[in-house]
């Protein structure tokens, strides 16, 4: 994902910073609306491509058999961006089925506009919260992997609650994986990292593929330009590759 951009409406207080107030229970939500700009061509793939690649959001599970027109293991992306780093996965990988979600339009029609410069088949859209996604979409035990590569970090240790990677997300995750499918995450900030490895080495359905620590960068992840640019800059980044167990 990018680089965080200013939320597009006022955020709600937090409870601590009003006095006597107690928070209302908050959702798990997997992302924050951000402000961007449409190119023409990411809005002509939108009208043209749109219908056949970017699946409505519906209360039951979907039937990837019918929606590719074959068989094949299915992947997940959570928050694909600009979309850049999931069609180079997607064509890396052609015997491979890959759904993105994410809500930013700009990033849909960018995406969209991917797919049909590289003639994509496996890939296809989700324009929609990817909690409700997974929880109505994704059958349990479905998937043969799951990809978030830099979600929002949240950088503010008030809002860290904020942060997608929590305990209740993650069982979530866990229980659309099929036995021996992964989980593979990324992210550019340590302390995000850091808590990354705790939530997901607690989950006791989830095996990590490297013991106790981070997972050298799979070859199926591209270095997206953010991530070349932090890294000339000296920035670290942790990749996280879990499993899911068999019993």
């Amino acid at each position: 994902m990018t680089a965080p951009d200013p939320d597009t409406t006022p955020a709600l207080p937090d409870a601590d910073a009003v006095p006597g107030a107690t928070p209302p229970p908050r959702p798990i939500r997997s992302y924050v609306l951000r402000a961007g700009r449409m190119g023409t061509g990411q809005q002509r793939a939108l009208e043209e491509l749109g219908p056949r690649f970017v699946l409505p959001y519906r209360a039951e599970p979907v039937d990837a058999g019918a929606v590719f027109g074959r068989q094949a293991p299915l992947v997940v992306e959570i928050g694909f961006g600009m979309g850049q780093a999931t069609a180079q996965i997607a064509q890396a990988r052609p015997e491979t089925d890959f759904l993105g979600i994410e809500v930013h339009t700009p990033g849909v029609g960018a995406l969209l506009k991917r797919i049909g410069e590289l003639e994509l088949a496996n890939l296809r859209i989700v324009q929609h919260d990817a909690v409700e996604v997974l929880r109505q979409m994704i059958a349990p035990a479905s998937l043969a992997g799951l990809h978030i590569y830099f979600p929002d970090p949240w950088h503010k240790k008030k809002h860290h609650k904020r942060r997608l990677i929590q305990p209740e997300f993650v069982a979530l995750l866990a229980s659309r994986l099929a036995p021996g499918g992964y989980l593979h995450c990324a992210t550019d900030w340590q302390d995000y990292a850091e808590q990354m490895l705790a939530v997901l080495g607690a989950e006791p359905a989830l095996a990590n593929t490297r013991a106790e620590g981070y997972a050298p960068r799979p070859d199926w992840r591209p270095l997206t330009k953010f991530e070349n640019r932090g890294l000339k800059l000296g920035h670290g980044v942790w990749d996280l590759l879990f499993v899911r167990r068999s019993s």
